[in-house]
């Protein structure tokens, strides 16, 4: 897999504190589709960091849409989903770059200060599950070819959170094959939302993913975030 293969999907809100190293993470020559909705100075920071390469959409709406879009907007074999709140390690795109089978990757979201043991808990609980035969995939570090996204027409537009794991299951019972991947690893750099709401966001996960993916969770609910994005843009 070359980087011309890979389109780098972010979808972006308030992250000017964030964007500057997230940046400086990736190869320059690596595609970047960017799909904004901030409040603040987000959209010019990246335009003016990265101009070569980067594709800014000023567009309202939720991170589901935001990652639709990048979806629809890329022509690569390859969407590269993120968050602007990671940074990459520093072999990761050489490690991509062994990557050829049609298959769904992602690997884990570790921190290189604060919380790391909370981090390796999550990446214990996404190999454990993987294992099982049930992904537990996040939008912060997921690599899917473009064929398996078309394949189940991509991001479930009614989910503004746990719209990564959903679109991994259906993926997975569409035929294609899922790899977690642990030397693949983006490193957490905003922990705003571990700070303030570390139990509620563990049980938000849990509980949410397993109504999604047993297939309980009530329509009606389904565009609920349970609180999942309060507090996370101030």
């Amino acid at each position: 897999m070359k980087l011309s293969d890979i389109t780098l999907v972010l979808a972006t809100r308030d992250e000017a504190r964030n964007i500057g190293a997230f940046l400086d993470s990736i190869p320059r020559e690596l595609s970047l589709v960017v799909v904004d909705a901030s409040r603040d100075e987000t959209p010019e920071l990246i335009e003016r960091l990265r101009p070569e390469r980067t594709l800014v959409l000023r567009e309202p709406g939720n991170v589901t849409e935001a990652r639709q879009r990048g979806f629809e907007v890329a022509r690569s074999d390859w969407l590269l989903f993120s968050d602007a709140d990671v940074v990459f390690a520093p072999d990761y795109f050489e490690r991509l770059a062994a990557l050829d089978e049609p298959a769904v990757y992602y690997g884990p979201k570790l921190s290189r200060d604060r919380f790391r043991a909370y981090y390796r808990r999550f990446a214990w609980g996404q190999a454990l599950c993987q294992s099982c035969a049930i992904p537990a995939a996040s939008g912060s570090n997921l690599l899917v070819p473009r064929q398996a996204l078309r394949a189940v027409d991509g991001f479930d537009l009614r989910l503004n959170c746990n719209e990564d794991s959903e679109l991994v299951w259906r993926i997975r019972r569409a035929g294609f094959a899922t790899r977690y991947r642990p030397d693949l690893i983006v490193y957490a750099t905003d922990h705003r939302r571990i700070e303030r709401r570390r139990l509620l966001k563990t049980w938000h996960s849990i509980v949410r993913c397993l109504l999604l993916y047993s297939g309980l969770m009530p329509e009606c609910w389904r565009r609920l975030d349970w609180g999942y994005w309060r507090d996370r843009h101030s």
